[in-house]
């Protein structure tokens, strides 16, 4: 296929296998020779496959008449050595019409995992003759056959309910209890399931989410209900607990003098017509309030229930209208006390998706912020716009697997490749009392809240710098957290499995809580910011922290990127955020006291990649040049029908050479970023090679200075080929790379390397380039032909050289310079 048009591909300076063979330990009894073990692990299999068979006829058989859809079929659950888990693949055959749907996760130490899968009654031999040649037949290598596959089943079953449920084992529900179950369709499946259950009279939710081969709807009823849609239907893939969505919200605190809103108000500057927008999803927000109504029009306010009106309420403590504030002024305090006027470069919309009293029924949390965006966006489609949510939920976290909501978020960034969103959600925060003494070890072992696993989103922590305590009333009281760490109450990602993002990505001012010593931590006002109050006929401001302040801080300035460079894409803007960012001094030393690589990516996962600034987001220095890509490659390629990866895209970069080199030994840092945005496909069926969750992957890697372009070619050939093989992080290791092989997690890469201006010179190109996901590894699903499109930002700084860089730069970049 034709290279695809590269819509900027050039820089522009900010000038502001089969495996050996194998016995399972479990099937070597002890003191038999092999071929007696064998024959014994066969026999134990083709016992439980006969009953397993035979509970299948049986089951086929309760099929009801005129209520069954579909093609007659059955689940065997099957155990597998937890060593073994990628055995599970061998499990599934398209030709056979069998599809693995199901590994439910497994606590830690588990010895055995289990994995589901549908078997249609034509392939009911299926397994009992794969059983037969194991125990009767050899390869010409003197194998037994199968022996890869059958060698590693401990046992087999027919599958229940209670096999297909993926979430963790305690959210099952107890048997009698009807409940909201979270169904997940096989591809294709939906309308025949949705017959079956209206014939069941089992409740639906009208919303579903689509996912690439998984539809999810909910669904009422007890685990006897839920049994017989089994029976009827060959369309459940797995089932989870449908999870309310409880959100993270502060007790506000008392208001500040009313007469200096009045002040501000008449040196507010509004956004003009063509302005950005936030828009909140939230509990709506009181467009009343003088300092909100000036960014506010009536006609950006939404609902997704429309019954629900717009306005904040008094149940939800006004979190929208404090959100509001903090997303349109940062910290109210600044803009209340500085000289002038105060301009406002973007607008504000409210998507109000938490009722006025009580929480919402358990719909699909994805649908209902698919919902919300759709509204905003109807209302306004030619309008740029960042979606900011600090909605939580703590239920069904699973170190980093994803959820509905959270795989709904990546699909509403991805867009289906058209309409890219821009999506800041809060990390969360802890829930119940803090103590002072568990600060940060709680952190790290409370995880982000759901959907704060989403790949594409831009995830926001909460750090503090507030430490003084004025209130005469706090006088014997303490800061939790020192100044330019963790905020108390921020959730982080230290306990996720290794395979997840890191989260969060950045982290903004959060607040800060104080203790006495003895009793829990508290909020205090002065350690926390400045925001606008629900009820304006009762006092205009109030505080508020915590990761809902440093959300709206991510988005406020997220928007104020887009206002600056309107053209760039939702892509960038994200990378440019994080890219800016950087580590506070006390983050700094964590770091700098970890010793070993997993240590440093403990770090990572607390505090993201820093707080980030505007000004370094948006403007070069003298001695701090920017350089940003926005391009496209296609990751795959068919040949004699067989889905293979691409070469990668190669940038020179502009660096100035004589300068560089006059600058010899002198210490210069250069950094970048790679973002983009993947398409999820979230169905649990184990995470492995062929059911990955992303539907691509990119790295970068750049030019070493003693390397030719042809062997920084081969070298990156050679690491993709290696990660495609399992290894990580192939093409980041070593080099004086701060962070290295634990970079490439997620849908954004950010490093820094450090060396001498000479060694900088050299280093004059950088490589993008794919390896693998769904879209290569499931051939039949049509998206290996896909383009992808990334955002790669650079920027090289030389503190205290007597060289301008900039403009070093900016001169050679006269003519554009194209992606090779």
């Amino acid at each position: 296929m034709a290279r695809p048009p590269r819509n900027r591909s050039h820089f522009f300076l900010d000038g502001g296998g089969q495996g050996e063979a194998y016995t399972s330990p479990r099937t070597v009894i002890s003191g038999l020779p092999p071929a007696r073990a064998r024959a014994q692990h066969a026999a134990k299999l083709s016992q439980s496959l006969a009953t397993a068979i035979a509970g299948a006829q049986q089951f086929i058989a309760n099929r009801e008449a005129g209520i069954a859809e579909g093609e007659h079929g059955f689940y065997l659950q099957f155990d597998i050595p937890a060593a073994e888990r990628g055995a599970v693949e061998a499990l599934e055959n398209k030709t056979a019409g069998i599809e693995l749907v199901a590994v439910p996760q497994v606590a830690a130490g588990e010895e055995s995992i289990t994995a589901t899968v549908f078997v249609p009654e034509r392939s009911v031999e299926f397994y009992s003759k794969k059983v037969d040649a194991y125990r009767n037949e050899e390869t010409k290598a003197g194998r037994p056959k199968n022996q890869n596959l059958i060698a590693r089943i401990e046992d087999v079953r027919l599958a229940a309910v209670r096999s297909l449920f993926t979430d963790t084992p305690d959210l099952y529900p107890q048997p009698d209890l009807a409940v909201w179950w979270e169904v997940w369709i096989r591809d294709g499946k939906l309308a025949s399931f949705r017959t079956v259950a209206e014939r069941l009279n089992i409740p639906l939710k009208d919303h579903a989410i689509r996912f690439p081969e998984r539809d999810v709807v909910l669904a009422h009823g007890t685990e006897a209900i839920i049994a017989r849609l089994l029976i009827n239907s060959d369309a459940v893939a797995e089932l989870r607990l449908a999870k309310d969505t409880p959100s993270t919200f502060l007790e506000m605190g008392a208001a500040e003098q009313v007469e200096w809103a009045e002040d501000l108000v008449d040196r507010l500057v509004a956004p003009n017509a063509l302005a950005p927008a936030i828009c909140l999803l939230d509990s709506g927000a009181t467009r009343e309030h003088p300092l909100i109504a000036p960014a506010l029009p009536a006609a950006h306010q939404h609902a997704y229930d429309n019954n629900w009106g717009v306005g904040d309420s008094q149940f939800w403590n006004g979190h929208g209208t404090s959100m509001a504030g903090v997303a349109l002024y940062g910290d109210l305090q600044q803009a209340l006390t500085q000289q002038g006027a105060v301009e406002l470069p973007y607008w504000l919309e409210t998507i109000k998706i938490l009722p006025p009293n009580g929480g919402n029924d358990p719909l699909l949390y994805g649908a209902i912020t698919e919902t919300g965006m759709t509204k905003a966006e109807a209302s306004a489609p030619l309008r740029k716009r960042v979606f900011c949510m600090a909605v939580t939920s703590e239920i069904g976290l699973a170190r980093g697997r994803p959820s509905s909501w959270s795989a709904a978020v990546d699909q509403l960034t991805y867009g289906g490749g058209a309409l890219r969103r821009l999506i800041v959600i809060a990390a969360g925060n802890l829930r119940g009392d803090i103590h002072a003494a568990e600060y940060p070890d709680r952190n790290d072992l409370e995880e982000a809240e759901s959907p704060a696993q989403a790949w594409n989103a831009l995830v926001v922590g909460a750090y503090t710098d507030k430490v003084n305590i004025i209130d005469p009333a706090f006088d014997d009281w303490a800061p939790v957290a020192p100044a330019g760490d963790l905020s108390p109450a921020s959730r982080t990602s230290g306990t996720w499995d290794r395979q997840w993002p890191v989260r969060p990505d950045v982290v903004f001012e959060g607040g800060n809580f104080a203790h006495d010593g003895v009793n829990p931590s508290s909020h205090v006002d002065d350690l926390q910011l400045l925001t606008t109050y629900y009820r304006p006929n009762i006092r205009l401001f109030d505080t508020f922290g915590d990761t809902s302040a440093a959300a709206a801080l991510g988005a406020n300035l997220c928007a104020n990127i887009i206002s600056a460079r309107p053209t760039l894409w939702p892509e960038t803007v994200r990378g440019l955020a994080i890219h800016s960012a950087e580590w506070t001094p006390a983050m700094r030393d964590h770091f700098d006291g970890a010793g070993t690589q997993a240590m440093k990516m403990a770090m990572l996962r607390r505090y993201g990649w820093g707080v980030p600034d505007l000004s370094r987001a948006l403007k070069s220095a003298a001695d701090d040049a920017t350089l940003v890509v926005e391009d496209v490659l296609l990751p795959f390629k068919k040949e004699k029908s067989v889905i293979k990866t691409r070469s990668m895209n190669l940038h020179a970069l502009p660096w100035p050479r004589d300068e560089l080199l006059e600058l010899g030994a002198a210490d210069v840092e250069l950094r970048v970023t790679l973002s983009y945005f993947i398409e999820p496909n979230p169905g649990e069926r184990g995470w492995t090679r062929r059911h990955r969750y992303s539907s691509h992957s990119l790295r970068f890697a750049v030019k070493r200075s003693l390397e030719s372009l042809q062997q920084f070619r081969t070298r990156i050939n050679k690491a993709a080929e290696a990660e495609e093989g399992g290894a990580v992080g192939a093409a980041a290791g070593g080099d004086n790379w701060f962070l290295g092989m634990i970079r490439d997690r997620g849908s954004v890469h950010s490093d820094i390397w450090r060396g001498s201006a000479a060694a900088l010179a050299e280093r004059d190109a950088i490589g993008v380039f794919p390896v693998s996901g769904w879209w290569k590894e499931k051939p039949g699903l049509q998206r290996w032909d896909r383009a992808a499109r990334y955002a790669l930002v650079v920027s090289v700084r030389a503190p205290g050289a007597d060289i301008d860089i900039y403009t070093a730069i900016e001169n050679k970049l006269e003519v554009e310079i194209p992606a090779a």
